[in-house]
C-alpha cells in the first residue's frame, strides 16, 4: 500500500491518493484538519494544518468534522507539525454500549446539520434531510443534547421542532429552531434517523457568545430540574436548567460532596430524598449509570490503573484524569464524545514516568460528557458531570395571624431565580395542582403560597426547602363573630317543582343543613352550595317525603337558622318507563298489560279513554286501576288496536293527562305474487314488490322457495335473508316448467306466502326450421316457405330470420357433383320443365328428397332478408336482380337466441315463371249467397296465376261502386267488402282474374233479404155459429225473400187483448173457430218469411159478432188439479269430453213443482261465485258453460235439484283434452293430404298451457286444413 501526491498541494487544499489493486475492503476515511499557531519563522508567520483520516467503522460518524481551536496565545504545542501529515487510526468510539454491538448500518442523511454560532437572544436552525426514495414510510428522528436530554419534551416557545416532505424530491426536512438563545444554550446537540432496520446519527456544536459578561458558573445538580408547570416559562428549552442565566454570586465554600459516593452506600429507599436534597432530578438516568459503574471491570494488559467510574467538578472548577500505563511506549489517545481531544489551553497534557494525566480547566456544561482513553486496542473510560452551586434562602418566611375567609401570603427569597423550591404543611408537601386550594408564585427570586380564603384548620406549620437551606412559619387562622344577614323562610312548593332554601350570614364559614332533626349529606338528588357568605340548599325535584322542618347550623358557632317546607302533590302520570313518544308496542295475538305508576294527594281518580269513547273496567280493553298505578289490559292484542289511548288523573289539586300510543306489530302481510322477467336455459330474474303491510316492523329480508307446476313440494332457495326485491334462482331443469314465491321477515317473524308466480320454463333455442322450399318466383323476388322446427321446447317460438347470399359468394366444392344430379334426373324422364323446377326449388317433395346440397355453404356474408322476425312460416325476398341465383337458409328465434340454420339444398334462380290464373271459388258461393239487412257482408275468394294477377268486378254486367262496396285485392285472393248490407247490393257479381292472355270468370249471387210488409187488406168474409173466416192479399213487399207463411190473432172488443190463434199459415184464408157466443172480436194478419214477421200487422175493419141462438149453455164442472212434484231429472248429464281452451257445456232437464233450485258441484264441492262457470237454466233446461278449460277442470260434475218435496241429482264426467298438433291424443301421428304419409316432425307441441302462443298452433291448423281441401 502507498499513498501518491500528484502535485503539491495548493494553500488549504489536501489531496489524497490510494494505489493498491489488491486491496478490496471498503473502509471510510474522514478528514479532520485544525489551524496550529506556530513560532515566528524567517520570512514571516506561516499556519500550518494538520489532518487526520480515520478508518471508519460506523457510518454513524461519517463525514463528521470537528474543529478544535487553537491554543492561547502564549502557549506551545508539545509537537510541532510543519506540513500536513496523514494517518490511518482506530475506528471511531462509539456512542453507547448496545451501538459497540450494532451491525454497520446505511447511510439515511443526505444533508446533516452543520455547527453554528448565536449571540444571546438571537435565533438559530439546524436543519437535516433525508431522502425517502426507499422509504415506506416517514423516518423516526430525534434530537439530543449532550448524551441523553430528549429534546422533544422540552419543545415551547424557546424550542420549536418542524417536519416538511417535499414530493417532487421525495425528501424529509427536519428542523430544530432555538428562539431567543441564552449563553446556557451552548454545548453539544446531536441528531438520530432511524427507519427499520436503518440508522444514522450526526453531533454537532452551538456556541453562544456574549460581547462583555464573564461566563456563569453551572452546577451539574441543576442540571436535573424541569421547568414548573403553570409558570411563566413553563415549556421553555430548560435544558434541567442549562438553559436559565443566572447571576454568579460570592458564596460560601461548603465541603464537596460526591453524590456518586452517596448513591454508592445508600439504602434504595433512600434514593429519593437523596436525588432531592441535591437537586438530582433525573434519578433513573443517575441509577442506570450507576449499574454500569459497579460492574466488574475486567484486568487491562495495556492499563494498570485506569479511569474512575466517574468524576464531579464544579462549574468553573478543574478536573484531572490520570491512568497509568503498563508499557510507556504505547502511543495514547484522549477522546471526548467519540471526538479527540487535542492540546490546548483547556485541555493540558501531562505525562510522569508511566503516568498519563488530562487536565481540563474552566468546565462548563459543555463538558458534562463521557470520555475516554485508547492505548493501542484498549481503552478506558469514564463520566464527567458539571454542577452547578447549590440554592440558598436569602430571605426566611414569618408568621402569621388572619381571620377565617382572609387572603393568606407567605413568602421567601432565594439565591436563583425561577429555583426550584418545595413548600411543606407540617411536614407533607404541597403541590401545585391546579384543583388544590393552595397556589404556589413564582416571580423570580420571590417564591409566594397563596392561600385565597383561609379556613380553620389552615392553621399548620408551613416550611420552604431548596437544595441549600429550608425556612419555616406558623399560620394562624380564627374566627370572626358571626352575623345573620339573610335568613331562611317558610316555603310552599309543588310536589316536582325545586325547593331552594338560601342564606346569608356576616362570615365566610361552613354549615350543615338538617331536617326534622337529621342531618342532610349532599347527593344527586340534594345540592347544598356554599359561596362566600351565602349558603343555598337545593332539592332541584321535590317529593312528598321532602317536606319538614330546614334547619341551617354554621360550623364552629353555636347558631341555627330554622324554616318549613309544605309540599303540594297534584297528580302526576309517571311514563319514564315508555318508549320514544310514549310508544308502547305488542305483538299481535299477546296480552298487553301496561302498568302507569300515578301520583297525587288525595289519590286521583283516572280515566281512559281511546277517541270518544271512554275505557271500561270490562271487556277485551279494559282499565285496572290501584293504589299507585293504573293498568290498561288488551287480551290478544290485533292490529285495529293500535292507535293513542289518553289516560287522565284528577284530584283536588288539580289534574294530569297524556297520550300513549299503543302499537301492535304482526308478521308482514305476503307479497304480491313475483314476476319472472327474464329466463335462461336453468336460471331466471324474479322481482316482487314489497308487502303493503310490514306489520309495525320494517322488513328484513325475504325467503325465496320454488317448485314443479305439477309438484307440490316447495323447495327453499336461499338460507341467509335476501335484502334486495330481485332475485336469481339457479340450477333449474330446463324445459318443466316452475313457479316461485316469496315470504317476507321482520323482527316478529315470517309472513305466509305470497300467491306462486306464473309458470315459467327455462329456456333454450330451438331445432332448424324444417321443409325449407320455394313457394313462388318472380323477376325481382324470391318467396320461401318452411315448416317449425322438430324441437321447439318449452321456450316457445318468437319467429323467424331468413338470410340469402348470391351463389357468386360462396366457395363450391362439388359444383360438378350437382350437374352430374340434374342430368340424373333428366334420364329418368323429368324433363325440361322438371329440370327448371329442381333448379328453382319449386316442387318441395323433390327438394326435400335431394336432402343437404353436396357443396359447401361457408358463405363471405349472408344477407338478412327481414330486419324484425316473422311469426309466418312463408316470406317473399324482394328486391333481388333478375337471372341471379341466391342461396336462402333460415332460422327460428325464440328468447334463447337463434337456432342452427336450414339451407335450401340448390341455388334458386330469380326468373318468374307463368302461371295460368285459376279462381278457387269456395262451395257456399256456389249457390246464392244470403244475408240480411244491415249485417256485414265479408267474402274472400283466393286465386291462383302469376305472374302479376289482374283482378276486376261487376255487378249484373256493370262497374262495381267502390264507394258503396269495397273490394281490395292480394296476389293470392281478393275480398268484397260490404259493411251493413242493403237490398239494393242484391245480384251478381261477375269476378274475372287476367294473367297476361289467359283468363279465368267466376259469378257470385248475392241476396240482401228484409222482413216483409204487412197483407194488404184483411176481411171477414162470412160468420157463423161460433165460426168466423176471413181472407186477405199478399203484401206488396216480401222482403226479397219467398213468403214462408201468416200468424193470425184475434181481440176481444172490450179488452182488445191479442192472443195468436194461428201460427205458420201458408194460405190467404182462414176459419177461425170455438169463439165464445155473445162477444165481438177483431183480427189482424202479419206477413213471414225468413227474416220473422213484418213489423206491422193488417186489422179488420169490422168487427164480428158471436150472436147467440137462444140456448142457454151450461158450462161443466171441474175439480182442481194438484201440479205439486217433487224433482225428476226427465234427461240427465251425459259423460262427454271437452278441448282445452274452448268452451265447454253440460245439459239436463228437470221437472217439479214448485220450481226446484238448481246447484251445480264439482268433485261434490259447490260451485260458487266462480268466473269460469256460468250456469242458466229456463222451462226447466239446466245448463253450465265452462269458459276455456284445462286439463285441471276436468272431473265428476253434479246437478242437483231442491224443492220442498225433496231433492234429486244427477252426475256425469267430463275430460278435458289438450291439442297436440292438430290432433287429440299425444303421439298420434298426422295424416296429410289424403296420403298415406305420416310426418311426425312435429312433436314439438308438448303442452299448449307451457308457453305456446296460440297463434302459431292456429296458423298450423290452418295450413293442415288447406291442403286437405287441395287433396280432395
Amino acid at each position: 500500500m502507498e499513498w501518491l501526491s500528484s502535485r503539491k498541494p495548493k494553500l488549504g487544499e489536501v489531496k489524497l491518493t490510494y494505489k493498491d489493486k489488491s486491496f478490496r475492503s471498503s473502509q471510510n476515511y474522514t478528514c479532520t484538519s485544525y489551524t496550529e499557531q506556530k513560532a515566528p519563522q524567517e520570512g514571516g508567520n506561516e499556519k500550518g494544518k494538520d489532518v487526520v483520516i480515520r478508518e471508519m467503522t460506523s457510518s454513524s460518524d461519517e463525514d463528521d468534522t470537528s474543529v478544535s481551536t487553537p491554543p492561547a496565545d502564549g502557549m506551545s504545542k508539545p509537537a510541532e507539525r510543519k506540513d500536513s501529515v496523514w494517518s490511518l487510526g482506530e475506528g471511531a468510539p462509539e456512542e453507547s454500549e448496545k451501538r459497540d454491538d450494532d451491525a454497520q448500518r446505511s447511510t439515511l442523511f443526505v444533508e446533516k446539520p452543520q455547527s453554528g454560532t448565536v449571540s444571546v437572544g438571537g435565533n438559530i436552525t439546524f436543519i437535516a434531510k433525508v431522502e425517502a426514495k426507499d422509504l415506506l414510510r416517514k423516518p423516526n428522528v430525534k434530537w439530543f443534547k449532550g448524551k441523553w436530554m430528549d429534546l422533544a419534551s422540552k419543545a415551547g416557545k424557546h424550542l420549536q421542532l418542524k417536519e416538511s416532505f417535499e414530493r417532487h424530491t421525495k425528501i424529509h426536512t427536519f428542523e430544530m429552531q432555538i428562539i431567543k438563545a441564552k449563553e446556557n444554550y451552548a454545548g453539544n446537540y446531536r441528531c438520530e434517523v432511524s427507519y427499520k432496520d436503518k440508522f444514522d446519527s450526526c453531533s454537532f456544536d452551538l456556541e453562544v457568545t456574549e460581547s462583555s459578561q464573564a461566563a456563569p458558573s453551572i452546577d451539574i445538580r441543576s442540571a436535573f430540574k424541569r421547568s414548573g408547570e403553570g409558570q411563566e416559562d413553563a415549556g421553555e428549552l430548560d435544558f434541567s436548567g442549562l438553559l436559565k442565566r443566572r447571576e454568579v454570586k460570592q458564596q460560601e465554600e461548603e465541603p464537596e460532596v460526591d453524590v456518586w459516593d452517596l448513591l454508592k452506600n445508600a439504602n434504595p429507599s433512600e434514593y429519593e430524598k437523596i436525588a432531592f436534597q441535591y437537586g438530582i432530578t433525573d434519578l433513573r438516568g443517575m441509577l442506570k449509570r450507576l449499574k454500569r459503574m459497579r460492574r466488574e471491570v475486567k484486568k487491562s494488559a495495556a492499563f494498570a490503573k485506569g479511569l474512575d467510574p466517574a468524576y464531579q467538578v464544579d462549574k468553573g472548577g478543574k478536573v484531572r484524569f490520570m491512568v497509568e500505563l503498563a508499557d510507556p511506549t504505547v502511543e495514547l489517545k484522549w477522546y471526548k464524545n467519540g471526538q479527540e481531544i487535542r492540546p490546548s489551553a483547556k485541555y493540558i497534557f501531562e505525562h510522569k514516568g508511566n503516568q498519563r494525566i488530562l487536565f481540563i480547566n474552566n468546565c462548563t456544561m459543555t463538558d458534562d460528557a463521557r470520555y475516554y482513553v485508547t492505548a493501542g486496542d484498549e481503552k478506558c473510560s469514564t463520566e464527567l458531570f458539571v454542577r452547578d452551586p447549590p440554592i440558598l434562602v436569602t430571605k426566611g418566611l414569618e408568621d402569621t395571624s388572619t381571620y377565617v375567609g382572609e387572603r393568606v401570603e407567605l413568602s421567601c427569597e432565594v439565591s436563583e431565580d425561577d429555583a426550584n423550591v418545595k413548600w411543606f404543611r407540617n411536614g407533607v408537601e404541597l403541590s401545585n395542582d391546579p384543583k388544590s386550594r393552595y397556589r404556589i408564585k413564582v416571580e423570580g427570586k420571590k417564591h409566594t403560597l397563596v392561600i385565597e380564603e383561609a379556613a380553620k384548620n389552615d392553621t399548620a406549620t408551613y416550611s420552604v426547602m431548596t437544595t441549600g437551606g429550608q425556612s419555616e412559619a406558623k399560620l394562624s387562622v380564627d374566627l370572626r363573630p358571626l352575623k345573620i344577614s339573610l335568613a331562611l323562610e317558610d316555603q310552599t312548593v309543588r310536589l316536582g317543582q325545586e325547593i331552594h332554601l338560601k342564606c346569608e350570614i356576616s362570615e365566610n364559614v361552613e354549615g350543615k343543613w338538617y331536617k326534622n332533626g337529621q342531618l342532610i349529606e349532599a347527593s344527586d338528588r340534594v345540592k347544598l352550595y356554599h359561596k362566600g357568605r351565602i349558603h343555598r340548599f337545593v332539592i332541584p325535584v321535590s317529593a312528598v317525603d321532602d317536606e319538614g322542618e330546614y334547619m341551617f347550623v354554621p360550623d364552629a358557632y353555636n347558631i341555627n337558622i330554622p324554616c318549613k317546607v309544605h309540599i303540594v302533590d297534584p297528580p302526576k302520570l309517571h311514563l319514564d318507563g315508555l318508549g320514544e313518544n310514549n310508544t308502547v308496542t305488542v305483538v299481535a295475538g299477546n296480552k298487553l298489560r301496561l302498568e302507569i305508576p300515578i301520583t297525587g294527594e288525595p289519590p286521583p281518580k283516572v280515566f281512559w279513554s281511546r277517541g270518544d269513547k271512554m275505557v271500561t273496567d270490562s271487556g277485551r280493553i279494559r282499565a285496572e286501576s290501584y293504589p299507585d298505578s293504573s293498568c290498561l289490559v288488551i287480551d290478544a292484542a290485533e292490529r285495529e288496536d293500535s292507535g293513542p289511548f289518553r289516560i287522565t288523573l284528577k284530584n283536588e289539586a288539580g289534574e294530569d293527562t297524556a297520550l300513549i300510543n299503543i302499537k301492535v306489530v304482526d308478521v308482514p302481510d305476503p307479497p304480491q305474487a313475483p314476476n319472472v322477467t327474464e329466463v335462461g336455459e336453468d336460471w331466471c330474474i324474479m322481482t316482487w314488490e314489497p308487502p303493503a303491510n310490514d306489520g309495525g316492523s320494517p322488513i328484513l329480508g325475504y325467503f325465496i322457495e320454488r317448485k314443479k307446476k305439477q309438484s307440490s313440494r316447495w323447495m327453499r332457495l336461499n338460507f341467509e335473508l335476501c335484502k334486495e326485491t330481485t332475485f336469481e334462482p339457479k340450477k333449474m331443469i330446463e324445459g318443466v316448467a316452475y313457479e316461485v314465491r316469496v315470504f317476507a321477515v321482520n323482527a316478529i317473524g315470517m309472513s305466509k306466502p305470497s300467491m306462486p308466480s306464473k309458470s315459467f320454463v327455462p329456456l333454450a333455442v330451438t331445432s332448424p326450421p324444417t321443409l325449407l322450399a320455394v313457394d313462388s318466383v318472380t323477376d325481382t323476388s324470391v318467396t320461401m316457405k318452411w315448416r317449425p322446427p322438430d324441437q321447439i321446447g318449452a321456450a316457445g317460438l318468437d319467429g323467424y330470420v331468413v338470410e340469402y347470399c348470391f351463389e357468386g359468394s360462396i366457395r363450391c366444392s362439388g359444383c360438378q357433383a350437382e350437374t352430374n344430379q340434374a342430368e340424373n334426373l333428366k334420364e329418368q324422364g323429368f324433363g325440361q320443365a322438371s329440370f327448371d323446377g329442381f333448379s328453382q326449388g319449386i316442387s318441395t317433395d323433390q327438394s326435400e328428397e335431394l336432402g343437404e346440397p353436396p357443396f359447401n355453404l361457408e358463405a363471405d356474408e349472408w344477407i338478412v332478408a327481414n330486419p324484425e322476425l316473422t311469426d309466418k312460416t312463408k316470406f317473399t325476398i324482394n328486391g333481388l336482380p333478375t337471372g341471379s341465383k341466391i342461396l336462402v337458409r333460415v332460422k327460428a328465434v325464440n328468447a334463447a337466441g337463434e337456432s342452427e340454420p336450414k339451407y335450401h339444398p340448390q341455388p334458386i334462380l330469380v326468373k318468374e315463371v307463368i302461371e295460368p290464373p285459376k279462381i278457387r271459388l269456395p262451395r257456399h258461393l256456389k249457390q246464392t249467397y244470403t244475408r240480411r239487412v244491415g249485417e256485414t257482408v265479408n267474402l274472400v275468394i283466393p286465386f291462383q296465376g302469376k305472374p302479376r294477377a289482374k283482378v276486376s268486378w261487376e255487378k249484373n254486367g256493370s262497374p262495381i261502386d267502390k264507394n258503396d262496396i269495397n273490394i281490395r285485392n292480394t296476389e293470392q285472393d281478393t275480398i268484397i267488402f260490404i259493411r251493413k248490407a242493403e237490398r239494393g247490393h242484391s245480384g251478381e257479381y261477375d269476378m274475372k282474374v287476367e294473367v297476361e292472355n289467359l283468363v279465368d270468370k267466376a259469378t257470385i249471387d248475392i241476396q240482401i233479404v228484409d222482413r216483409p210488409g204487412p197483407p194488404e187488406v184483411v176481411t171477414i168474409e162470412d160468420v157463423w155459429g161460433e165460426n168466423v173466416n176471413l181472407s186477405w192479399k199478399p203484401p206488396k213487399d216480401d222482403g226479397n225473400a219467398a213468403i214462408t207463411g201468416y200468424t193470425i190473432q184475434k181481440a176481444d172488443k172490450k179488452s182488445m187483448e191479442w192472443f195468436t190463434v194461428i201460427e205458420h199459415y201458408h194460405r190467404t184464408s182462414a176459419t177461425i173457430n170455438e169463439l165464445v157466443i155473445g162477444n165481438e172480436y177483431y183480427f189482424r194478419v202479419f206477413a213471414e218469411n225468413m227474416c220473422g214477421l213484418s213489423e206491422d200487422a193488417t186489422m179488420t175493419k169490422e168487427s164480428a159478432l158471436i150472436a147467440k141462438d137462444g140456448k142457454v149453455y151450461k158450462y161443466p164442472v171441474y175439480d182442481d188439479f194438484d201440479f205439486s212434484e217433487r224433482p225428476l231429472f226427465t234427461q240427465p248429464l251425459v259423460n262427454t269430453f271437452a278441448v282445452a281452451g274452448y268452451n265447454a257445456t253440460l245439459n239436463c232437464s228437470v221437472r217439479g213443482n214448485p220450481k226446484p233450485k238448481i246447484t251445480w258441484m264439482k268433485n261434490k264441492v259447490l260451485i260458487m261465485n266462480d268466473p269460469r262457470y256460468r250456469m242458466f237454466s229456463n222451462q226447466g233446461v239446466c245448463t253450465l258453460e265452462i269458459r276455456k278449460p284445462s286439463p285441471y277442470d276436468g272431473g265428476t260434475y253434479t246437478c242437483r235439484a231442491v224443492n220442498e218435496l225433496g231433492e234429486a241429482e244427477v252426475d256425469c264426467k267430463l275430460e278435458v283434452r289438450v291439442i297436440y298438433h292438430g290432433v287429440i291424443n299425444p303421439g298420434e301421428p298426422l295424416s296429410l293430404a289424403g296420403d298415406n304419409q305420416l310426418h311426425s316432425g312435429l312433436s314439438f307441441f308438448k303442452l299448449l298451457m307451457d308457453g305456446v302462443p296460440p297463434h302459431i298452433i292456429d296458423s298450423y291448423m290452418r295450413e293442415v286444413q288447406a291442403d286437405k281441401t287441395e287433396g280432395k
